[in-house]
């Protein structure tokens, strides 16, 4: 497990409070668990992760795709696809976290909510480099950042989610924000060639 028991309990408990029942809930960046809280209906779960055989293996996914969104930030879905996306202890690992965000908010349904969840634990070896020199703070900074630059994110909250048990357990932090009305922002035009 990237994260201890007490950190999985927030990560359910996050998904239970944010997320309605009967939400179609892509968990982006997915691998063998999603921490999906037991008992909350939801009416699909499909995971977006990098290994075939751990994605099987995951039992909370009613469906799974194989992508490798560092090489190919554009998501395999639809518009307006989702009622949630989460990521849960992966973000540090985004190559192109920006261009993901806005992908993000193109396969969101209208007030879909985007549920990004993490922990100080990584691998330094795959975690980009930014995200090893912030602390805690600096990294829900980043991730709201991250964001507020993809465009068409409102009610963006961060929040340290388990007090109780951390430490000496694991902490797990949250940045959350809802898809907006509006079209997302596109980014600026290359500068004309000389």
């Amino acid at each position: 497990m990237h994260i201890d028991d007490q950190a999985i309990a927030a990560v359910g408990a996050v998904f239970r409070m944010l997320i309605p029942p009967g939400s179609v809930v892509l968990d982006l960046m997915s691998s063998w668990r999603t921490h999906w809280p037991l008992g909350h209906p939801r009416k699909r779960l499909v995971g977006l992760g990098l290994n075939t055989v751990e994605l099987h293996e995951n039992p909370d996914l009613d469906e799974y795709v194989v992508h490798d969104l560092n090489r190919e930030p554009a998501l395999p879905f639809p518009d307006n696809t989702f009622d949630a996306v989460v990521v849960t202890v992966s973000v540090q690992y985004m190559t192109q976290p920006v261009e993901t965000f806005r992908e993000v908010n193109r396969i969101l349904k209208p007030g879909g909510r985007f549920v990004v969840t993490f922990s100080n634990r990584m691998f330094a070896s795959k975690a980009v480099r930014i995200w090893r020199q912030a602390d805690d703070r600096g990294h829900a900074e980043l991730v709201a950042a991250y964001m507020d630059y993809a465009g068409n994110f409102q009610n963006m909250r961060a929040g340290f989610m388990n007090p109780d048990t951390s430490p000496p357990g694991d902490p797990l932090f949250l940045v959350t924000g809802e898809k907006g009305a509006g079209a997302p922002a596109t980014p600026p035009p290359n500068p004309p060639e000389e």
